[in-house]
């Protein structure tokens, strides 16, 4: 390829509103690239907003309608072409509903993952080919190229492994990864500020968002109760004992969406020693709590998977895991045990091993697959 404008290819732009996406913009608009800027709207900030136990401002957050203006003010000072796509039904079928019923169902689920791996790839690259561009580029922190050899295209950690966001991206298919670009790949955090600095970004000191996008605060319980009621449902009845490990009741709870694997604060029991959740079991409504060394485990079982570095698992691998975006990737052997299941035996028992999550699998800096933990 040259540097000639008319080689290069369109792209479309995931722009969230961020430092990050807006950099991204700025990168391949100064290298010569077409570009048209995309943000999907998810979900109506405003909609839980005063409801009992829900803030009143729900402002700040990611994907919010700040995002957009500053996603918009981004293509505007880029002279580009700027879109919004509202995909608020898809996000609720797809996102907010699985999140409330996990976690009605004694699991915890993992909002970011079920957004990748269900919507937001999936529509920017339905949206783009509709408006005539060749790929997209996010500014996710990955990496991604074309492996001749194995004739596959492979998922990489970022140089930047503090901002590695791979773990959130193991649901993408070859298709995906064949048409997205990952331009901060190379770049740490810092140094993408200092670009958007040079760019004349007005954004380039913006923080970056933590919460979940719906959930303001963090209140999953809050969240949970107000959806529901908005949605004219009453919250199941999952009220139920706390018991240890050999079965004593140690008291009483008001349902299992109040509870995650390994969570230590608002149990609602007093105890000499920190007690910690260990499992929730929805038949019963029991919740098992014990101490931090019974949080530990040996295996874990996964479903619903996806291959990334390989076409499938035949037999066993030596993998490296992490169970959780922050978990440090820990050595295991990966063993197929069905069609669609995987048993991890790792080598150093794991804590807080959590149904509902995702568990990806690694290769040195290579993404081998990943799945939901069961």
């Amino acid at each position: 390829m040259t540097d000639d404008k008319v080689d290069k290819p369109t792209i479309a732009v995931a722009m969230s509103g961020g430092v990050d996406s807006s950099t991204v913009a700025a990168m391949l608009k100064a290298q010569g690239y077409t570009l048209i800027g995309l943000t999907l709207q998810l979900w109506n900030q405003r909609r839980l907003a005063g409801k009992e136990g829900m803030p009143e401002q729900v402002q700040g957050r990611c994907c919010s309608i700040d995002d957009v203006y500053d996603a918009r003010h981004v293509a505007e000072e880029l002279g580009i072409p700027y879109y919004v796509v509202n995909q608020q039904d898809r996000f609720e079928r797809d996102v907010v509903r699985p999140f409330v019923n996990e976690y009605l169902a004694g699991r915890t689920p993992i909002p970011c993952s079920l957004c990748n791996n269900h919507l937001k790839f999936d529509q920017l690259l339905l949206t783009a080919r509709q408006i005539g561009a060749d790929q997209i580029a996010t500014g996710h922190y990955a990496r991604n190229e074309f492996d001749r050899a194995r004739g596959r295209w492979i998922l990489k950690r970022p140089a930047d492994t503090a901002k590695d966001q791979t773990y959130f991206l193991f649901g993408l298919t070859q298709e995906q990864l064949s048409r997205t670009l990952f331009p901060l790949g190379n770049f740490s955090k810092p140094r993408v500020r200092e670009i958007a600095h040079e760019a004349g970004l007005a954004l380039a000191s913006k923080p970056d968002s933590q919460e979940i996008c719906f959930v303001p605060g963090g209140d999953y319980k809050r969240f949970i109760e107000a959806y529901l009621e908005e949605q004219g449902e009453k919250l199941p009845d999952s009220a139920g004992e706390l018991v240890t490990a050999t079965g004593e009741v140690l008291g009483h709870h008001e349902g299992i969406h109040h509870f995650t694997v390994g969570q230590r604060k608002g149990l609602g029991v007093s105890s000499p020693t920190p007690l910690y959740v260990l499992q929730i079991d929805s038949a019963s409504h029991r919740v098992t709590l014990g101490r931090e060394g019974d949080l530990s485990t040996s295996t874990l079982r996964a479903r619903q998977l996806n291959w990334i570095a390989i076409p499938e698992l035949l037999g066993e691998m030596r993998v490296q895991v992490k169970i959780r975006h922050r978990f440090e990737p820990a050595w295991a052997t990966l063993r197929r045990t069905g069609a669609d299941e995987v048993t991890v035996a790792f080598d150093e028992p794991a804590r807080a091993v959590t149904p509902g999550q995702a568990v990806v699998f690694y290769s040195n800096d290579e993404v081998v697959g990943g799945g939901w933990i069961v």
